[in-house]
């Protein structure tokens, strides 16, 4: 693995460390797409069913919508493995750390992971539970000797997000993103319309996937 390179590594198994159901394709669909595509196993380790308050007029029971949502759009990206957690949604930065760097650890044998894809350590849109989820997937790769790739957003894309939305998104200069690449949204968004609770019209989310176009940014953190 080389920290300089301007490419997806080689991992051969991936794994996406991740706070809601979404997050995997609303976030890192187009990424891990990109890692299908290259020929990787790709698996994706959830922590929570997200919150009730976003089924927008979904009916039935949130956890049971949220794990076939996930599961569905998991089919979509090419997935390997999909394993969804039960933590309370809205406070995973109070979880019991050593039992999420346990989890991910769990993850990382079942699914013989050779590096991690997180979200940047600001949690991207400042949630902490984002940001909870990366630090734990941070240790965990720390003890493991595992690389981790963070996404995140250019500085101006999330300028621009955080004033439109008044959402507080957190972007990295040009000098301080580690990898660029160029996607195909085509998966990606096929994914993200199995979340029909939260693919709502007028999300942030369409605005920033025109703002993005083809391309993704990433950092090395580890």
């Amino acid at each position: 693995m080389d920290p300089n390179s301007r490419s997806l590594p080689p991992w051969k198994s991936v794994l996406a460390v991740v706070a809601h159901p979404d997050d995997e394709s609303f976030g890192l669909g187009a990424v891990l797409s990109s890692f299908v595509n290259a020929g990787g196993s790709t698996s994706v380790l959830c922590f929570t069913h997200g919150e009730a308050s976003t089924l927008h007029g979904v009916e039935g029971e949130l956890a049971q919508v949220r794990e076939a949502e996930l599961r569905s759009a998991g089919i979509e990206l090419g997935l390997t493995n999909v394993r969804l957690l039960s933590y309370a949604d809205g406070d995973l930065a109070s979880a019991n750390q050593a039992r999420l760097r346990a989890d991910i650890l769990t993850a990382v044998r079942d699914f013989a992971v050779d590096g991690l894809l997180v979200f940047d350590p600001s949690g991207v849109t400042s949630h902490p539970d984002h940001q909870a989820a990366t630090q734990a997937a941070l240790q965990a790769a720390q003890e493991q000797g595992l690389g981790v790739l963070a996404w995140t957003l250019p500085a101006d894309v999330a300028a621009t997000l955080a004033e439109e939305f008044k959402v507080p998104f957190k972007g990295h200069q040009v000098q301080e993103v580690d990898v660029v690449i160029d996607v195909d949204r085509g998966t990606q968004l096929k994914a993200v319309q199995c979340h029909p609770s939260q693919a709502v019209p007028g999300s942030a989310l369409w605005r920033r996937l025109a703002l993005l176009g083809d391309r993704e940014h990433l950092r090395w953190l580890a």
